[in-house]
This record gives structure tokens, sequence and C-alpha cells, in this order.
């Protein structure tokens, strides 16, 4: 039996999704209680907590928990947290300490049930400060904090519901006791995590090709929560991913799956928290790119790379794989990185795609020091995200130095159907 990684703080998984047989019970009970409406995050993170992607919490934290991972990115019984998992209500929320309290999505179904250990105010300020490195409320992030409750519910939960999401994504929603299940019937000991809430283009598809080099397999983890505005719908991508997948990755090395969080685009500190959840998922690695979970100029480039270090194995098992900025690069003659220059000496061949693969996770791990690319820009095929859309809208040719055929069509059919 191949050796998996633990869950996180070494504990069993710790899934709070009541057993079949006992929900419709539940149910009854919560529909006699008070009922509190969620946020879309704090739905989020109460699906998170049902499918054991958030073990070893029970529930949502109290202010000893809350202050601690915001400050100190610790709880108070020493575990490893780096970002606050939190209820809020309204100051007019009637309902006090050891009260049960009926849990709902903003469509009105109950998901699940309260038991109120602890009821106390948060300095919003002091979390958006910590957690997202700035009070400006354009960011995302920030504007949840701010828009929140000025109170917060701690205690354990009880979860019968986790809302589509199961039936819309058959086969895609997998839970961690799913997803180390399906490593271990592979063999699989070692798996980087790729985290994506996009189309794998040929730069993403690199990165993953790469971390096969230092992993027995990759899991392409798709977010399926709340996105930004012009974000690809998950089954479109799914359909581009599997394509991709299927005709340009070695066979039985790469697992898609999805999980239900919604984006806080916290940067480094949520970039920790991709991968303490992924450590309970079973993957021994997270793939960090360039400004992983960042968001504008919030965050500098390399800053989530760079809290990794501040960070043991201790307190987080799962470590990064990191991988500067990726592109095609035309004087080379394939896929580059800029921290690992490809450029052929004098009357010597451009290395191929295996060896770049390589190369690329040597840098990544630590084993080889990076090379930054001496080649100039111009030379480089970047396309944002929006120039993207412009395209497919447009119906320009995408270079096929970009991104694959197969993949292309697949999102020029949606362009075009939403158009």
């Amino acid at each position: 039996m191949p050796n998996l990684i633990a869950p996180h703080g070494n504990a069993p998984l710790k899934p709070l999704l009541l057993p079949r047989e006992e929900r419709e019970e539940a149910l009854k009970r919560a529909r006699t209680l008070k009922k509190l409406p969620l946020s879309s995050r704090e739905v989020s993170d109460l699906f998170m907590l049902a499918m054991g992607a958030y073990s070893p919490l029970p529930g949502f934290m109290g202010a000893a928990d809350w202050r601690g991972a915001c400050v100190d990115m610790r709880l108070e019984n020493g575990l490893f947290w780096p970002l606050p998992i939190t209820l809020s209500c309204g100051e007019d929320f009637a309902v006090a300490v050891g009260d049960e309290v009926a849990l709902t999505d903003g469509e009105g179904e109950i998901l699940g049930i309260l038991s109120v250990a602890e009821k106390y105010g948060i300095d919003k300020d002091l979390e958006c400060h910590e957690i997202y490195r700035t009070n400006d409320e354009a960011h995302p992030g920030v504007a949840k904090v701010m828009a929140q409750g000025p109170v917060n519910l701690a205690g354990p939960v009880s979860v019968f519901s986790e809302g589509h999401f199961p039936e819309t994504y058959r086969g895609l929603y997998l839970r961690p006791a799913e997803t180390r299940a399906l490593f271990a019937e592979k063999g699989w000991s070692t798996v980087a995590a790729f985290q994506t809430r996009n189309p794998m283009h040929r730069s993403h598809e690199f990165l993953a090709k790469a971390a096969i080099e230092v992993c027995d397999g990759v899991l392409i983890h798709q977010v399926l929560g709340a996105l930004k505005a012009g974000d690809i719908p998950a089954d479109v991508r799914v359909r581009s991913i599997d394509w991709l997948v299927a005709n340009h990755f070695a066979e039985g090395r790469v697992i898609q799956a999805g999980y239900p969080i919604e984006m806080r685009y916290a940067g480094p500190r949520e970039a920790l928290l991709h991968a303490l959840f992924r450590q309970n998922f079973g993957c021994s690695h997270l793939v960090v790119g360039r400004d992983h979970a960042g968001l504008g100029g919030y965050y500098g480039p390399f800053d989530a790379h760079r809290i990794f270090d501040e960070v043991g194995e201790d307190d987080l098992a799962t470590r990064p794989l990191k991988f500067d900025d990726t592109f095609y690069c035309f004087d080379c003659g394939g896929m580059a990185t800029g921290n690992v220059c490809f450029a052929a000496a004098d009357g010597e061949d451009p290395l191929g795609e295996e060896d770049r693969y390589r190369a690329a996770a040597a840098v990544a791990t630590g084993a080889a020091a990076s090379r930054p690319c001496v080649r100039e820009d111009d030379g480089k095929l970047r396309i944002s995200g929006t120039r993207l859309r412009e395209m497919f809208a447009d119906r320009e040719a995408i270079p096929p130095e970009y991104s694959r055929d197969g993949v292309i069509a697949i999102l020029q059919d949606f362009y075009d159907d939403t158009a």
C-alpha cells in the first residue's frame, strides 16, 4: 500500500457531513430552530468542513482561534492555521451560548446545524490587515469581511447538505477520503495538487508536467465555488481539461477533481491554506505559481513563494513546487519559465520537452539554482486573460504556441454560444 501524507495535524480526517441515515431526523430538528442565512463564503467554508477538507476543525472558530489564525497563523491548541474560518451574524440576531441554530444558504435551504459555543466581536481592520495586507474595500476579500455582521458565532457544526455540488459535478466533486482512495488505488505516494480556476493552456500544461517529474501523479483541482466575473464556467473548463489530459499527458498520471471553495484572493496566506487542505486530500506538494491566489497589485509576484519559507514541515507537511512565470519562448523554441533559461549555447540544439520539465522541476524543488532567462521579452508569447477573451469574442486566431487546438475549439464554442 502506498504511504500517503497524513492529514493535517496527524489526526484522522474529520468530515462533518452527517451519515445519510441521520440527515432526515437532523433536518426535522433544524426546521424548528432559529435560522441564520450564510454568505456565499460561509456556505463554501461549511461545505469544506462537511467534506473534511478543513480537518481537524470541528466547526467555526472561536475568538482565540480567530485571533491566532489572523496574527500568528496558529490556533489556541498550537495547530498551524493561516486563515480564520468564521461565521458572522448581526447584533440583533438573538441567540445565546448553548443554543442551536439552523444554517441556511441564500435561497433558504437548510444546510446544517451550529451548536453555539461562543459569541464574540471581532476587529475587522485587524483581520483585513493581517490576512489581505490591505484595508482597501476594492479588494473582494476585504469587502466580504467589511460587509459581514459585527458578531461571530463559534461552535461545532453538523452538516446534512452539500447543496448542488455532488449532483452538478458528479464524478468531479471528490471528498478527501475519495481522492485518497484513488491515489492508493493508483499506487501513488506523492501527489502534486494543481489549483486552477481557468482552462489549462500550454503554460499550465508545462507546470503540471514538470510536477509529474517530482511526484507519482498530479491532481488537477478545479475551483467550483464562486469566481470572478468573466471566469469560464466549471463545466467548460472540465471538458477542455479532459481533452488536454486525454491527448497530451501520459496515461494514468493525472486525476481531475473539483472542490467547493470560494476564492478569497488573499495571496500568500491563501496559498498556505491551499497547501493545508491539499494535505487532507492526500497531496504531498502544491504547485505555486506567480502571484498564487493574488489579485491586481496587492501582493508581490513571489510573495506566495516566500511565505512557505517561514513555515516548517512540522507545521505544514504539504510543500510548494515554486514556479516562475511560464510562457512560450520563440528564441528557445519551446515552453520556458522566467527562472530557468533554456537558451542553447552556440552550436547546441535546444533542450527537448522532457529535459525542460526536469530542469524546471529541479528549480521548483530547490534541487537546482535558478537561471533567469537571458532572452528579450519580445520573443516571449504572453496573452493576458482580458486579451484572450477579446480574441475569442472577435474570433481571432489563438496561436498554437499558447494553447492546444482542442482546448481552443471547446472555448471558442463557449464564447460563440454566449455572444
